[in-house]
């Protein structure tokens, strides 16, 4: 069974195809179907392209700059953009800070904020986790102290993706430490140019810079830039984490991965029966996904309350992408690693400068995704989740 749209939902899908295929670079498009890295000025010039159409934040009220669409439509237009592989746009500013500012930030904060985020002008990223406060964020030790009409902000952020380029970073503080642990946590966004702000950055093992350290030494923060209530900055932060939680299934980059898989299949990689048999394997698995994410959407967008359910979403989905790249790694070959060096700029042996185009960094993105699994919530969370909330057990 495949979910069929409504006329009206159709025309939509019809009218954002027809905008990406006028807009989107093909070469643009290329380097995210072959994972090479998108500049940030190819970032910010396909967000401006989107936001001149009213595209940019889906997930944004219409009074804030958004599009004010339906959870279908925004599913809509998900799977078109990833299908036509267009690079998508920084998830810290358009569905992290930016709703929460919407919730919680004063006009002023809302007028300063929210329209450079629109226009690429300002980029974020996300202070949350340190070294003794990665999956408990409530024991976050980062100190912001009040001295005057500023905080004074000391400690350290890791696991900070995107930092090296951000312009701003909001993060989670403490500003009271006599209360319990999650009621003596404040929101602050901090200019990454302040004085006391150093990134260093943390590589993968494949030489990839993926994450930074941020070390915060004495950093004048204004109160002004503070979201929310002084020790009410749990508030926030749940809120932020909640905001998503019914797109979580990772329907359109799965569709994305299933067209590469496709794509080698019937490339030079040659046709092999078994591979095939696995490709219709795993697009049963992601029929099924899409079939139960469409009926949670389509329930929540009818008024419906959806409870803990998204769990499921969020564990099959990550576990459906961790498949499809087994997949694609068995389909390229030994063709991977050549190609997996080409692109960290090391030698090559004779001959493997031969490597096709669709190897390139199907190793790298394969060992990348495992971490769909922790991202989130781990598998083991989402298990107990579902058992407590969903069966009752």
């Amino acid at each position: 069974m495949r979910f069929q749209l409504q006329p009206a939902d159709q025309a939509f899908q019809d009218e954002v195809r027809s905008f990406l295929a006028d807009n989107l670079p093909a070469e643009l498009s290329d380097k995210v179907k072959h994972n090479q890295g998108v500049g940030k000025a190819e970032l910010a010039g396909w967000t401006q392209t989107l936001n001149a159409q009213g595209w940019a934040a889906p997930n944004w009220p219409k009074e804030h700059g958004g599009t004010g669409w339906s959870l279908i439509r925004r599913h809509i237009f998900d799977v078109e953009c990833r299908a036509a592989h267009a690079p998508q746009l920084s998830a810290f500013g358009f569905n992290m800070v930016g709703p929460a500012i919407i919730k919680y930030g004063s006009a002023e904060q809302q007028a300063e904020y929210l329209p450079k985020i629109l226009s690429a002008d300002t980029w974020w990223c996300q202070g949350y986790s340190e070294p003794r406060a990665g999956s408990d964020l409530a024991s976050v030790g980062t100190t912001a102290i009040q001295d005057g009409d500023e905080y004074l902000v000391n400690g350290q952020k890791i696991w900070t993706s995107g930092a090296e380029l951000a312009d701003w970073i909001f993060c989670l503080v403490r500003t009271n430490s006599d209360v319990q642990q999650q009621r003596g946590i404040s929101f602050l966004l901090i200019d990454m140019r302040s004085p006391g702000v150093t990134v260093e950055p943390l590589y993968a093992f494949n030489g990839k810079r993926l994450w930074n350290q941020v070390f915060l030494t004495d950093v004048r923060v204004p109160m002004a830039n503070r979201l929310g209530e002084q020790d009410r900055g749990w508030t926030v932060a749940k809120s932020l984490l909640g905001d998503e939680r019914l797109l979580v299934s990772r329907v359109a980059e799965n569709k994305r991965m299933l067209s590469i898989v496709r794509d080698a299949l019937g490339s030079n990689f040659g046709m092999d029966e078994t591979l095939q048999a696995k490709a219709d394997q795993l697009e049963l698995r992601l029929l099924a996904l899409e079939m139960t994410s469409v009926r949670m959407l389509t329930e929540a967008d009818a008024g419906g309350q959806i409870g803990a359910e998204p769990s499921m979403l969020k564990l099959k989905g990550s576990e459906l992408v961790q498949a499809m790249d087994e997949l694609l790694f068995e389909i390229i070959g030994h063709w991977v690693l050549p190609n997996d060096r080409k692109n960290q700029g090391l030698a090559l042996v004779p001959g493997e400068e031969l490597a096709p185009q669709a190897a390139e960094f199907v190793a790298s993105g394969r060992y990348h995704h495992r971490g769909y699994t922790i991202a989130g919530g781990t598998s083991e969370v989402q298990h107990n989740i579902i058992a407590k909330q969903v069966l009752g057990l």
